[in-house]
């Protein structure tokens, strides 16, 4: 770039880019446990009852427990489990907690220290992630999950609510995170500046503008080539 361009803030997508989870094959083992108790869910079905409560039901009422949120689930299913039956599906999905990446800590605290104000952008329930990304809690200005915004992240709304709060413009912010749509295209709509990270190296031939391997390359890249608004 010839010209270097103000940013004050960076917005960090969730699910892949900060966290992820050991097990993706969760579904499958809590429709196996159904089945067995009577329940014929299979792992598709259960899924995209997760998937409706998620992106619909929890941007409307904003479930603070797990207990809560599996209740709707399966209100969505059209069952009435006992609660043995969904106290262990609660067991289930416990055991099967997010996971700060390696490098998630030393990326935001970076962030922090250079001034950007920072935010993280998720659909995901707070009750998720929150016991995860403990130790990196206090550097965030904003947390922003489907509730708050009371949309999905598909949904432009989102995004616009967190420029909103932070008080930024499009773009003065950068979105970093995995997946092309909701992390870089849609973004890139709105006129923020995005950075697409590609863990695994299966996006690299992706028409984005820019793909980083790992959050601190991504850091590295505003430094690069944006200047900073101190607070």
């Amino acid at each position: 770039m010839s010209q270097l361009k103000k940013v004050s803030a960076i917005l960090f997508d969730l699910h892949g880019t900060l966290v992820y989870k050991r097990n993706t094959k969760e579904f499958e083992e809590v429709s196996d446990y159904l089945f067995c108790r009577g329940f014929e869910v299979s792992p598709q079905q259960f899924g995209a009852a997760s998937s409706f409560v998620s992106l619909i039901d929890y941007p409307k009422y904003g479930y603070r427990t797990l207990r809560a949120y599996l209740v709707r689930v399966f209100q969505r299913l059209r069952l009435k489990v006992d609660d043995e039956t969904l106290n262990h599906v609660i067991q289930l999905e416990m055991q099967n907690p997010y996971i700060l990446y390696p490098d998630a800590v030393e990326a935001v605290k970076r962030a922090k220290t250079y001034g950007f104000k920072i935010a993280v952008v998720t659909t995901i329930a707070h009750f998720r992630f929150d016991a995860t990304i403990r130790p990196i809690r206090n550097y965030f200005d904003l947390i922003m999950t489907g509730y708050e915004a009371g949309v999905d992240k598909s949904h432009p709304k989102m995004y616009l609510k967190v420029l909103e709060i932070l008080r930024c413009k499009a773009s003065d912010a950068i979105m970093i995170g995995d997946e092309m749509l909701l992390d870089f295209l849609l973004p890139k709509r709105l006129g923020i500046n995005a950075v697409l990270l590609d863990r695994e190296g299966g996006k690299r031939e992706l028409p984005a503008d820019t793909v980083v391997s790992n959050l601190n390359q991504a850091v590295d890249f505003a430094l690069a080539h944006f200047t900073y608004e101190h607070p």
